[in-house]
């Protein structure tokens, strides 16, 4: 781990999550684990055996070998990595992906950056506007406190330009803001909708005391939910008119004076072309030339799924060896009300849904126990605490009390509805938990 590294979060504020002390209000934890520091927990040996149902994992080597694919797959390309920190909101996960090369974090949106803040992460980029007062106040007092806390935000607009700026002038700072323009398309989400409009903001931010224009952001993976051929030409088309706005900022010379120069693209979805699209644009740094980077912000990628990113993922298309899905949800089956359908106690809090339901993978007798894989069967709907489980009684077996093993779609909101969740260390039927990750949702 390079020093860089080492000093990039804080170590000590991650091990302090250790000495929570666990209650009974954490639907994850077994009731054996009240009133009990989650080291002390951990120290007892658990295993999957020991919850109760729902329940939500994580895979310990999955989750490593997802994190240092990337990392590897990043470097090899000369890419930078600032991790979007919002699909798992677990400073823990967010420490591993910098101990393997990531630089920084993304954030969505204030109460994020506390978080990320609060965990000492030294480089945050806030993949939004920032037009809250109360938001902009706290960055130029966190960057008063810690003159190395590095931060870039998004703007689209002219008005966000001067409200930023009007809101420097009511602080009386010598503090500045770094700003990314944020570039967008109709039908896209946030972002300047053409590039003209992109460049006038870019001159407001030029023209802007108190502000530096560091970089150019999109988000293409709201351009397009398939990878087929009309959604991959629609990112690449994105992503050709996001660079000539990059280049025509820099024959005005709008960038700030001395400030590595950022494009900054790539969910979980097409990092591939982002790569293909935006690498030519990266320059090593020099003696008197900062450079220019492609910052990837891909954050499912560490837990990854069986659903939507296990079918758009470029490792999925070909590009490398895939990613590996690292969570799963156990849930018990309560009532057989009609033939071949049966009732499982979770629902839509506890499992994702928005981008798929859940897939029937594996049938246990318990937790625990040893399983036998399902097929041909599905989930058909999800009420707030059932899922509707349909199955074939003549080719499986399904009785009140088993349980079923999930494996679900969109890491993002799969893992929102949990504070702890258990990592499973090891194979088997009934693996070791060796860890809790604790969420910041």
């Amino acid at each position: 781990m390079s020093a860089q590294q080492e000093n990039s979060y804080d170590a000590g504020r991650i091990a302090a999550l250790g000495d929570e002390v666990l209650a009974a209000d954490e639907k994850s934890i077994p009731v054996a684990a009240d009133g009990v520091s989650v080291r002390d927990f951990l120290a007892s040996g658990p295993h999957l055996s020991d919850f109760s149902t729902p329940l939500l994992t994580l895979d310990r080597q999955t989750l490593t070998d997802n994190t240092e694919h990337l990392a590897r797959w990043c470097a090899a390309a000369g890419v930078e990595l600032e991790p979007h920190g919002k699909t798992t909101m677990a400073p823990a996960l967010w420490a591993e992906q910098a101990d393997a090369g990531a630089r920084g974090i993304t954030l969505a949106n204030f109460p994020q950056l506390r978080v990320g803040r609060e965990f000492g992460f030294r480089r945050l980029q806030l993949a939004n506007e920032l037009t809250d007062p109360h938001a902009i106040e706290w960055v130029v007092a966190a960057r008063t406190v810690d003159p190395e806390f590095e931060f870039a935000c998004w703007v689209d607009s002219d008005q966000g330009v001067n409200l930023l700026q009007a809101a420097l002038d009511r602080l009386d700072t010598d503090q500045t803001i770094d700003l990314i323009i944020d570039f967008g398309r109709t039908g896209g989400r946030s972002g300047a909708r053409t590039p003209d409009e992109a460049l006038a903001v870019a001159r407001a931010v030029r023209a802007a005391p108190s502000l530096r224009l560091v970089g150019i952001g999109g988000y293409e993976g709201a351009l397009a939910h398939h990878a087929d051929d009309a959604g991959l030409s629609a990112v690449t088309d994105y992503l050709r008119v996001m660079r000539g706005v990059h280049e025509q900022i820099e024959s005005e010379d709008l960038y700030a004076e001395g400030a590595e120069r950022i494009l900054t693209a790539g969910g979980s979805a097409f990092f591939d072309l982002v790569v293909a699209e935006l690498g030519p644009c990266i320059k090593p740094a020099t003696g008197s030339d900062p450079g220019t980077a492609v910052v990837l912000r891909s954050g499912a990628y560490i837990v990854h799924d069986d659903g939507f990113y296990r079918g758009i993922s470029p490792f999925s298309r070909g590009v490398d060896n895939p990613f590996r899905s690292a969570m799963h949800a156990w849930v018990r089956v309560v009532s057989q009300p009609e033939e071949g359908l049966a009732l499982l106690d979770a629902g839509k809090r506890d499992v994702p849904y928005d981008e798929g339901l859940p897939e029937p993978h594996a049938i246990a007798s318990g937790l625990g126990r040893p399983a036998t894989a399902l097929h041909d069967t599905s989930i058909s709907a999800v009420n707030d605490q059932h899922a509707f489980f349909r199955f074939d009684p003549a080719t499986t077996n399904v009785r009140v009390g088993d349980v079923v093993k999930l494996g679900l779609s969109h890491p993002c909101t799969a893992m929102q509805t949990w504070r702890y969740i258990p990592v499973l260390d090891g194979s088997g039927d009934d693996p070791r938990v060796t860890d809790l990750v604790r969420t910041f949702f």
